[in-house]
């Protein structure tokens, strides 16, 4: 398509753009006949991501924030290589972080425009390369390993001996000046020295400052700068799981979803990626379908991650992964080691504690024990990082850095530019094959994800275990960020459940209904991709939120289409007019339990009527004559404008903000409102982070809280009883935001239900409801993955009050012995519970 359009002259110097356009370029080259027997390159730099085409195939990433601005035409030039070529460049209008305005977390700047700086034939003098390296290892070890090390003096004296000899304008110098080099690192080390297993790696985001779309054309200029790097590196390996690394060359790649993206869109790069799995040099690892958060999504979608992950690996490289890789999520849930070893994972790497601020993680290798009892061998690089360059002061942070020495003497190093792609380079494979085991250094092997956690669990005897959650103290905003993406998430993986619920019953009852396999498994894969840890998170750009909320209409609108063929198909014969009269009403669970609840139907006149109803587990009841409660709702307004509500279950007084003064479970009499204070508190906190924005929830917000007291609309009963009692009212939150809640108590119902509505406008601002209840407990209990968790409500250590805000899934709950009150939710994940009151994050 590209190279059909006309094409105009271009000059260095000139710009190009808006963001996110796409600008080719036709370079026609001439080399030189003088330059028989030279290295040959073409040189690009811009402000903007490139890709050069050869032959209508990708053969080259270019990116001079990822030190990548050359395409090598050719390492000596033969007299029968074509000296006239023609190549083609595609040129993104951003950066390798997207198009930030003032910096890199801000907005993108619609109307930036990128610059071509330099369009170059070049000789590249390759004994001079070597020599640069050479020294510069040479330097950095005199400078590094310290006075105390005779090692660094003669790497100090073994270079100033190199400059000596060597004479700039005489490359017949230049072998003797190598050679002196290559004396100090042929120098051996000791049997005991620390071994470092070098894993090339390009973290690319599948959505975060750029949208979903320019990721894509992300993973083929990283992979196909990978595969280059490879076919010139031949004993290089590529361990792929879910962005791109390698490894001298292991590249290690993750997210199954990129991999389908360059498959469907870069046919011929998969091709060449899929023989180089063949040939053992490219290993996927991870396992999942993207790399998700690692708190937020449901239990159910992170079991869909893996087996669409695990399902994608197995049928196109013919094995699953037996390392999981989550380098860059905000955290990692206690259910995650079942979550695991369900999959045949046994092993699992990250590096995010290493951000956390206030604690220091104490271990780099250690089991992790999730909330069943599994356990899964996890190794943090103590490196601390996942784009490193192959430098000798990284190399030395790797062992220093290493909390279990003496327990392990192996250890994981990343290398390779990230989280915008890019990935490894030449120059950092050149870099570390001069350490591979001089003397002074660690060693350093091309290895890969097997190697090392093979070698790992043999020398796992002494290592210690961490049991429960791995909690990022850092990114604590993103828990409530992007309230839209929450409630989308919440909802969706709701819907998915029923349809595959009621397809299931519908199948089993009859052979002919057709299961929607290939619809679910598309939608269930549009899901997992917004739960990608930048995306579900919120802390990605507007544009990528649109896509997301867009994603979720779509689920939305298929799921509904499916869940009614499977009801038509599973209920058809009391569907029919004969079969029931049209006061019938069909109601459905899908629930595993039995449930007696008050629903809306459609009245004979149109209009919504209420029946309480009583249907069976995962099954459905046709509804004529709905019963009677044994005691209806009885809503009463008070002399001082407040109101009750009691049902024979529960009893609740509001006052006229909507707030909670009493509520008592009858049976007992026990009252869990404390006295003199308020449930039902809408508060407004300062949201000031250090830096990230959109990620961070600061601590220091807990000293700015304001009651939200505002009165727009005082409380007034829209519902008076009967099956149903309900108040509304309506406060002004901050300067020009409005909050309206609908609270109501159905007959029958052990609790109490606030529907609330925020029009939100404001800035910097964070709007929490506090609920103060009358039990006392050293541990709240929440929601986490098919199971639950207990975590601290007092703030006695450091770790304690670093988790001054935490996430949950639909509920969390304070209870004594014999009492307890619980606080559930339906699209919310940022909660607290310190002391009595519980807090949830809107």
């Amino acid at each position: 398509e590209a190279v059909v359009q006309e094409f105009g002259p271009a000059r260095v110097g000139e710009s190009f753009g808006p963001t996110w356009e796409t600008c080719w370029f036709k370079v026609e080259l001439s080399i030189p006949p003088a330059w028989a027997g030279r290295e040959v390159h073409f040189v690009w730099e811009s402000d903007g991501e490139g890709m050069v085409w050869r032959d209508a195939q990708p053969v080259q990433g270019l990116t001079k924030e990822g030190e990548k601005t050359s395409y090598i035409l050719t390492k000596s030039l033969k007299e029968s290589e074509p000296h006239s070529l023609t190549l083609y460049v595609e040129l993104a209008c951003n950066g390798l972080f997207g198009a930030g305005k003032g910096s890199m977390i801000a907005p993108p700047d619609p109307d930036r425009r990128v610059t071509l700086s330099k369009a170059e034939l070049v000789v590249f003098n390759r004994d001079v390369y070597e020599l640069l390296v050479d020294l510069e290892i040479l330097l950095d070890m005199a400078q590094l390993l310290g006075e105390e090390n005779q090692r660094s003096f003669q790497a100090l004296y073994t270079a100033n001996q190199m400059v000596n000899v060597c004479d700039v304008t005489d490359p017949s110098t230049f072998p003797a000046a190598r050679g002196l080099a290559a004396t100090i690192f042929s120098q051996r080390n000791g049997e005991s020295q620390h071994t470092i297993h070098a894993m090339g790696h390009c973290h690319i985001d599948s959505a975060w400052l750029w949208p979903y779309e320019e990721t894509i054309r992300k993973c083929a200029r990283s992979w196909v700068t990978v595969v280059h790097l490879m076919e010139h590196n031949p004993e290089l390996t590529f361990a792929c799981s879910q962005g791109v690394g390698e490894l001298g060359l292991t590249p290690v790649l993750w997210q199954a979803q990129q991999f389908e993206w360059v498959r469907s869109c870069y046919p011929g790069l998969y091709t060449r990626i899929q023989d180089f799995v063949a040939k053992g040099q490219f290993i996927p690892v991870g396992g999942t379908w993207v790399e998700m958060d690692g708190n937020l999504p449901s239990g159910e979608s992170m079991v869909r991650q893996f087996l669409q992950g695990q399902r994608f690996f197995q049928e196109q490289f013919g094995q699953i992964c037996s390392e999981f890789w989550l380098p860059d999520t905000f955290g990692y849930s206690a259910q995650l080691p079942q979550l695991m070893r369900g999959c045949g994972i046994q092993r699992f790497l990250t590096q995010k504690l290493s951000w956390n601020l206030v604690n220091s993680f104490p271990h780099h290798t250690f089991f992790w024990e999730g909330i069943d009892g599994s356990q899964v061998l996890t190794h943090f690089p103590p490196g601390d990082s996942y784009g490193m360059h192959g430098r000798v002061e990284e190399m030395l942070k790797t062992v220093k850095n290493n909390k279990d020495k003496g327990r392990v003497n192996h250890s994981a190093f990343l290398f390779g530019f990230g989280d915008g792609g890019g990935g490894p380079t030449q120059k950092m494979l050149d870099r570390m094959k001069r350490m591979s085991n001089t003397d002074g250094l660690p060693r350093v092997q091309i290895s890969t994800p097997d190697q090392l956690f093979s070698v790992l669990e043999k020398e796992s005897s002494q290592l210690c275990t961490w049991v429960g959650e791995l909690f990022l103290e850092l990114h604590n905003g993103t828990y409530t960020t992007q309230a839209q993406i929450k409630k989308g998430n919440r909802e969706c993986e709701r819907i998915l459940h029923d349809v595959e619920v009621l397809s299931s019953l519908a199948v089993a009852q009859d052979t002919a209904f057709q299961y929607p396999a290939s619809q679910l498994q598309q939608l269930w894969r549009l899901l997992l991709l917004n739960q990608f840890h930048d995306v579900l998170p919120g802390s990605c750009i507007q544009l990528v939120v649109e896509d997301a909320l867009q994603y979720y209409t779509e689920i939305r609108r298929a799921g509904a289409q499916l869940q009614e063929e499977a009801v038509q198909s599973l209920c058809r014969d009391l569907l029919q007019p004969e079969a029931c009269s049209t006061q019938s009403t069909l109601v459905l669970n899908t629930l595993s339990w039995e449930r007696t609840e008050v629903i809306s139907r459609p009245g004979p006149d149109g209009t919504e009527t209420l029946a309480l109803v009583t249907v069976p587990s995962m099954g459905y009841a046709l509804v004529q004559e709905p019963f009677v409660p044994p005691q209806p709702v009885a809503v009463r307004k008070q002399e001082d404008g407040s109101i009750t509500m009691e049902n024979g279950v529960i009893a609740v007084c509001l006052d006229t903000m909507g707030r909670l003064t009493s509520l008592q479970l009858l049976d007992s009499g026990r009252e869990s409102v404390p006295d003199g204070c308020y449930a039902n508190q809408f508060a407004l906190f300062d949201d000031v982070p250090l830096y990230w924005d959109a990620w961070d929830v600061m601590d220091y917000h807990l000293e700015t809280r304001k009651p939200v007291t505002t009165l727009l609309k005082p409380l007034e009963i829209t519902l008076a009883g009967g099956l149903r009692g309900s108040v509304r009212f309506s406060l002004q939150v901050g300067k020009s935001s409005t909050l309206t809640q609908e609270i109501t108590l159905d007959a029958m119902c052990p609790y109490l239900c606030f529907l609330t509505q925020v029009e939100w406008k404001e800035a910097h601002k964070f709007l929490k409801v506090e609920f103060p209840v009358q039990v006392r407990s050293t541990n709240a209990t929440y929601e986490i993955q098919f199971g639950h968790l207990q975590r601290p409500t007092h703030w006695n250590t450091s770790w304690d009050w670093a988790r001054f805000e935490v996430w949950a899934h639909k509920w969390l709950d304070l209870s004594e012995h014999g009492f307890g009150v619980a606080l559930l939710n339906d699209c919310k994940y940022g909660a607290s519970a310190h002391r009595n009151i519980l807090s949830l994050s809107l």
